[in-house]
């Protein structure tokens, strides 16, 4: 949502000059790319560039467990893909991206002695040296804030009422090393999820609720069999502007559903759990 807000005040200035580059880095939600694709070329009627660089994020991932290390590598390969697709179409001197406010306060001190929590791919994760220069709009604005915006610029609803997604994408939602059948995993059971809380109506009422794969195994039963296989947690908020926000008291039947499907649909989980804690003292995203 931040991306596209940027985006489209970006457009309303400088129109046709604005040329939009959508980076498939193999980390995103089931389907995402597709409808991302749809959105701007179709919907905003925008000059969009489609990058499939899966290969580069996930060879550059490749043994990083460290989520510091993940963010930083993925901030370095973004401004790389950018200045490769920069070279290739002429000289495009600026950068323009969606940061905001607790993307800035959380990777640097900015306005403030504010402590680094975590470096956030497009603020402390950017590389020193870069031919661009940046431009962001939303940089001193809360989520809520360029939700109102996205309202005055007559974005669609499903767009600016979309859960927040981190920059690094399932990256940090896979803990430990990132590969292309951890990310498999995770994507069925984080499908699952979106799934059952639009249909319970709680979309808008949550501030995200997404699938986390932890890097451990567990011990369980599937008909006369043991299984030895992986674990989902469940992560649900409630926040205003995610400076602070607070585990969601989903329902237990929606819990069941969730666990449920997640188990018997995809192959290779055998138990998921539900992350009961705040922030503080712990971040919305695990890593």
């Amino acid at each position: 949502m931040d991306s596209a807000v940027a985006a489209v005040l970006v457009h309303r200035a400088v129109g046709d000059q604005l040329t939009c580059m959508f980076v498939d880095n193999g980390l995103l939600r089931k389907g995402e790319p597709e409808s991302v694709v749809h959105t701007f070329r179709d919907a905003f009627k925008m000059n969009l560039v489609h990058v499939e660089a899966s290969r580069r994020f996930l060879d550059a991932l490749r043994g990083v467990t460290d989520p510091e290390l993940k963010r930083k590598r993925i901030g370095a390969e973004f401004i790389g893909v950018f200045e490769d697709e920069a070279r290739r179409l002429g000289e495009i001197p600026w950068l323009a991206q969606g940061t905001l406010y607790p993307d800035v306060i959380e990777s640097v001190s900015f306005k403030g002695p504010s402590a680094t929590i975590k470096t956030h791919h497009n603020v402390g994760g950017l590389p020193t040296k870069m031919t661009f220069k940046l431009l962001e709009p939303l940089r001193e604005l809360f989520k809520d804030e360029v939700r109102r915006v996205g309202e005055l610029l007559g974005l669609p609803s499903e767009i600016v009422w979309r859960q927040p997604f981190p920059g690094p994408g399932l990256a940090i939602r896979v803990l430990g090393e990132v590969t292309p059948e951890r990310l498999d995993l995770l994507r069925e059971a984080d499908a699952i999820v979106q799934d059952e809380v639009r249909g319970a109506g709680l979309e808008r009422e949550l501030w995200q609720a997404f699938a986390v794969l932890l890097p451990v195994r567990t011990v369980g039963v599937m008909g006369d069999f043991r299984t030895y296989a992986q674990v989902i947690a469940l992560r649900a908020v409630m926040s205003q502007d995610a400076m602070t926000a607070d585990w969601a008291r989903l329902p237990y039947d929606l819990l069941g559903r969730i666990s449920n499907r997640i188990i018997n649909e995809v192959k290779g989980i055998n138990r998921v759990v539900f992350d009961v804690s705040s922030k503080p003292p712990s971040t919305i995203e695990w890593e």
